[in-house]
């Protein structure tokens, strides 16, 4: 019976098995939040529930997902998405530039013809067409008066 005892301490004390195969693993909201991707390690967390982090093109569902050096990150964000390799895993949430050095930025450049988009032309009446403006009003309530 120790045995079983043994091999269910090895399978939660997750922190002595990265010790024993000599790679070092870090949340993937701990991450997202040390690397400045979002605001905060909740949102991080919420970001990796959605499913909209991918992890070497493995869609995850879990903020406790464990990643390693080398591993590439896609996320959604919005209306784009940011493509991510690992270059260190962070320790703390440190200035912007600090964040920069804990990853390194795959995102291919967008297209010019998908960022330029159109301005929508403002839409022009003619004159006496659509709603009355106020002098026009003030014209109608007179007649309306002088005539009843």
């Amino acid at each position: 019976m120790p045995l079983a005892g043994e091999l269910a301490q090895s399978l939660h004390s997750q922190g002595a098995s990265a010790q024993m195969t000599g790679v070092e693993r870090q949340r993937i909201d701990k991450w997202l939040f040390f690397a400045r991707v979002v605001k905060s390690r909740s949102l991080a967390a919420k970001l990796a529930q959605a499913g909209r982090v991918r992890i070497n093109r493995k869609k995850i569902d879990q903020a406790a997902y464990a990643i390693k050096v080398d591993d590439v990150i896609t996320m959604t964000l919005e209306r784009r998405i940011l493509i991510y390799r690992v270059v260190e895993l962070g320790q703390r949430r440190g200035p912007a530039a600090d964040a920069r050095q804990l990853y390194e930025d795959l995102t291919p450049p967008p297209d010019p013809d998908t960022t330029k988009a159109p301005l929508p032309s403002v839409p022009r009446r003619d004159p006496g067409t659509g709603r009355p403006t106020k002098r026009e009003r003030r014209q109608l309530t007179k007649a309306k008066e002088s005539g009843a």
